[in-house]
Formats: structure tokens, sequence, C-alpha cells
């Protein structure tokens, strides 16, 4: 039997452009940049077991030599030329409690970047642990009596370590990104003590994209979406409008549709919020609130989530039209 816990088994992000890398293993190093960056996200605040993930993450580009941009001052177009460092590295460790089920673990990621007419293509592939537990001694399986219960009666490992992978492809150009990636490719299957129990961790895919237009000099408005999908047919859609000033500030209105909808048959929001973010020299700081539009927003003080990010690398080691914020 298939225990029926199928919502959310992943984490949600507000900001999942700056969190782009823990979605897609394909973005590490796609900018340029030596990174380190911290994320912490507290989901429907106030109601207790509520989910709450953090996340800490490293990557870095591996460039032996700099690339060279050339601008025709007629046309405004930037040429880069290719040179070597294509590959990209990252890490990042994670902790997501959801409910009575807490994962702990850690991802390394491996990209390979190359050029096709100006923009860049990139292929990744993710390998991950996690220590996957449950909270037995809270656990209430809602059997009506549980000396008959079977598994409220078996005695289980509420810790176990889960070797899974993720895969990603992304495209990037000066105005636009495009990405397609695939966690849980093993469908790892828990059966809980020895009844006939199971939890069962689905594949996860994410669709995002976005661009960006530049209206005047100083401002930039750049639309985006994340399409979230698994293998239970769960569909998530998230959208995001940014407004930006100069590349240090940016405002942002977040939408996010209900799980389970039918893209067909239209979608139901389950979340709007607001979203702002600030650079300041090499450091990058987001801060995102979503306001619950289902049942439970009595109940909520809304989710609240903080990035932040050390950008690092000079004009030799970055790609100046990759600088994304």
């Amino acid at each position: 039997m298939m225990l029926g816990l199928h919502a959310q088994q992943l984490p949600l992000y507000s900001d999942y452009i700056l969190n782009g890398f823990v979605l897609n293993p394909a973005m590490a190093g796609s900018e340029g940049y030596t990174t380190l960056g911290l994320s912490t996200r507290d989901q429907w605040a106030g109601i207790e077991n509520s989910p709450k993930t953090d996340v800490i993450g490293y990557q870095w580009r591996i460039l032996r030599e700099g690339p060279t941009i050339t601008n025709n001052p007629l046309t405004q177009e930037r040429h880069m030329e290719r040179h070597s460092g294509r590959v990209g590295l990252g890490i990042y460790i994670y902790n997501d409690q959801n409910g009575l089920i807490q994962r702990t673990g850690i991802q390394a990621s491996y990209a390979y970047h190359v050029f096709i007419n100006n923009r860049q293509l990139s292929f990744g592939l993710g390998v991950n642990t996690f220590q996957f537990s449950i909270a037995s001694d809270q656990s209430n399986f809602g059997s009506v009596n549980h000396n008959t219960d079977p598994l409220y009666n078996t005695k289980f490992a509420n810790q176990v370590l889960i070797p899974d992978a993720t895969t990603g492809i992304y495209l990037l150009s000066y105005d636009a990104f495009y990405g397609l990636s695939i966690a849980n490719l093993f469908q790892s299957r828990l059966r809980i003590g020895s009844t006939s129990y199971d939890y069962r961790i689905f594949r996860t895919y994410y669709l995002m994209g976005g661009k960006r237009f530049n209206k005047v000099e100083q401002f930039a408005f750049e639309p985006s979406f994340l399409l979230q999908a698994s293998e239970t047919s769960v569909i998530q859609v998230n959208l995001q409008f940014r407004e930006y000033y100069e590349q240090d500030y940016y405002l942002g209105l977040i939408y996010r549709s209900g799980q389970g909808d039918n893209l067909i048959g239209g979608l139901q929001p389950s979340a709007i919020g607001l979203q702002i973010g600030v650079k300041w020299e090499r450091f990058f700081f987001s801060y995102a609130f979503d306001y619950t539009l289902s049942s439970i927003q009595s109940h909520s003080y809304g989710s609240h989530e903080l990035n932040i990010a050390l950008k690092l690398g000079d004009n030799a080691r970055r790609y100046k039209w990759l600088i994304r914020y």
C-alpha cells in the first residue's frame, strides 16, 4: 500500500531566480561568478509544523582564461570570444522540515557550458544523498483503533539515508533565460516497518523561463515563470513580474497557482505576494512575502523568504552580459 503523502514533497521557493542553482544543476557556474548563497523560508508562519527550508550553497566556474567581450558602438551589439572555462561546479546543503517529515541532505552538481551564437547552453547533473526522517513519536496515521493498526504497532527506523540524482539543461542569453530540470530521478520508495505501507518520493519536473525588456537606460521589466509538476500530476504555476532600477534594486509581484490545478480549465490562485531585492557592492539581498489565499489564511501570518548571496569575481573572470540579479 502506498502511503498518501504526495503534497509538496520538495520545498517551494519564491525567488526561484536567485535559487535557480538549487532547482537546476545546469545553472552551476553559469554566471561566471564564484557565489556563496544562503536561503531560509518559513511557509505558512504561525501554523504548527508548517514547512521550513534552509539552504546554504556554493558554486563556481572553472575559468583558466577570462573571456573577451567586444562592443560595437554603432549597433550596440556585444560579442564574446569563446575561451576555455566551460565547467561549472556547485554544492549545497539543505534542511527541509514539512510536518513530521524532515529531509537533511547534500548535493554536488556538475555543469558543462557551451556557446552557440552568443548564447550559453548548459547541461547539468547533480548527485545527492539525504537523511529522510519521520517523527514517529508524534505520528498519527489516523486509525480508529491503534491496537489493531499494523502500521501504528510496527517498530520502524525513523531515519534512513537515500541517494538520488537530478539533471537539467539551461539556455541563457543577454536578455532571456530558459531551463528544464528533473529532480528525484530514482523515485525512491521507502518501506515503513514490516508492513506493506510505502512512502514514494516522486520525480519532479521544473520548467522555468523569463525575458528582460529594457524600457529606458535605468529601468528594465522582467516577467518570468516556473512550472512545477510531479509524477502524481500535481501542477503548480509560479509567475513573477519584476521592475529593475539600475541593476541595483528591484520590486516584484508574485502569483502562485494552487497545487493540482488544471492548466486548461483555469488556474486558481493559492498565493500572491511581493518581493524586493537590493544589491550592495558584491552582496545581493532579496526578501519575499507570500499571502496565501487558501482556507488556512486565517491561521497563518503568510510565508517569508530571505536570500543572501555573495558573488565574487573581477571583470577578467566573469561574463558581463551574463550578469543577472
